[in-house]
């Protein structure tokens, strides 16, 4: 099961970008945690806590297919370091000046947002030049993808753990130094640093006009909904056992369930289109979220987390390539941060309308909300299974390293 793995971390510079992407990401990845629990220890409301962690999210939202298209156009290195400062500057305003005024709390974590560089989409950019052929860099999407769940997994409890040491807007200022120095990494690399993107056409829709790829983008709003519905619920549900701990330990068991899940599948290579295969698998996870509204014990919950959790990395890696079989030639980057945008507009709403639900009817309305998010994702790509259907005859692909982008001097 390994050896795949193995063999795509063997390949020169693999490893360090993988990591450095990893790295760079924990200040988003784990940014609705550590706003929640800053936000409770100021003292604000769930409420409060949520609509800051959304306001995050949408700002992310706007910014990744922004600095992903500004990617595409302009390499790498020139977009993805000034991001990462000015995003962490952003976080280390709300960590200093707290939530006494409540203007500058929403301005600080909407520049933090705002500026989150796309390094997820451009590691998936980086893939094809550093791996080759097509099997490996759809196994390389199935890593990505069980790695992700490793920070899913980790940075909760690294967050709570910063908390308990120290603060938490200690939290906030660590998390996002170490998100600095991850991105630096990946841009001193020689494949960042080399990487052009295709031609492209210039469209002022850019990848938006591939029908295939919105569809996806729909169902994946949904995805983002039941899982930032599931940040807010799992706090409601560790302050219902009077434990803030029960909260890491949740979201970990998610994680965990998540990486489990994303082994296994990128473990072998699957037959047939994966469009087809994607909606089984959100079946899948939709079935899974549905059980959490029972909120049981402590330990039966952790392990309805861990079920939860454990379609989430297959999904994602299948999403993967569906993106690379819609999107239009020359839009890498900015198509697999489109993917992230409405993962975080879905997870941005979740957060948000998961607050009020905890406080008008309970945790488990607040759990429901996950579960009604899955059967809408599922929904979706039933209702577009034909457009889904046609696939480009050009795909996004990613140029060879060294090649000079056309459309540097053109309107996107």
């Amino acid at each position: 099961m390994a050896a795949g793995y193995l063999d795509i971390l063997r390949a020169r510079h693999a490893a360090r970008l993988l990591t450095g992407t990893l790295v760079g990401r924990l200040p988003n990845g784990t940014a609705s945690i550590a706003i929640v629990l800053f936000v409770r220890a100021e003292g604000g409301s769930y409420s409060i806590a949520g609509a800051l962690a959304a306001v995050y999210g949408l700002a992310t939202a706007v910014g990744q297919p922004l600095l992903g298209r500004a990617v595409d156009l302009y390499g790498q290195p020139r977009v993805q370091l000034p991001a990462a400062v000015v995003s962490a500057l952003g976080m280390a305003v709300l960590a200093v000046a707290g939530t006494g005024s409540l203007a500058l709390a929403y301005a600080a974590v909407a520049v933090a947002g705002l500026f989150t560089p796309p390094l997820e989409g451009g590691l998936r950019a980086l893939w094809p030049s550093v791996l080759g052929g097509e099997d490996r860099v759809h196994r390389a999407y199935a890593m990505d993808a069980v790695a992700q769940e490793i920070m899913f997994t980790a940075g909760p409890l690294l967050v709570t753990l910063l908390v308990a040491l120290w603060s938490p807007a200690t939290a906030l200022l660590v998390i996002n130094a170490i998100g600095v120095l991850g991105a630096l990494s990946v841009v001193l690399s020689e494949p960042s640093r080399a990487w052009r993107s295709a031609p492209r056409e210039a469209h002022w829709l850019g990848a938006l006009r591939s029908p295939g790829l919105l569809a996806l983008l729909g169902s994946f709003f949904f995805v983002g909904l039941a899982l930032g519905s599931i940040t807010v619920a799992a706090m409601a549900y560790a302050d219902d056992q009077g434990r803030e701990s029960v909260y890491g330990w949740l979201m970990a068991a998610l994680g965990l369930g998540a990486l489990l899940g994303g082994v296994v599948y990128g473990a072998r290579q699957w037959a047939g289109a994966p469009e087809r295969r994607l909606r089984v698998i959100v079946a899948l996870l939709a079935v899974g979220y549905l059980p959490l509204v029972l909120t049981p014990g402590p330990v039966a919950m952790t392990v309805l987390a861990a079920v939860a959790g454990v379609f989430l990395a297959p999904a994602v890696a299948c999403s993967f390539i569906v993106v690379d079989r819609h999107a239009p030639r020359g839009t890498v980057t900015e198509a697999f941060s489109w993917l992230v945008t409405t993962f975080g507009v879905g997870a941005a709403v979740g957060t948000a309308v998961a607050g009020p639900a905890v406080e008008l009817g309970g945790t488990a309305w607040s759990f429901a909300v996950a579960g009604a998010g899955g059967v809408a994702a599922l929904l979706v790509l039933l209702a577009t299974g034909k457009v889904l259907g046609g696939v480009l005859p050009v795909r996004a692909g990613s140029a060879t390293p060294g090649t000079a982008p056309r459309g540097v001097a053109e309107t996107p």
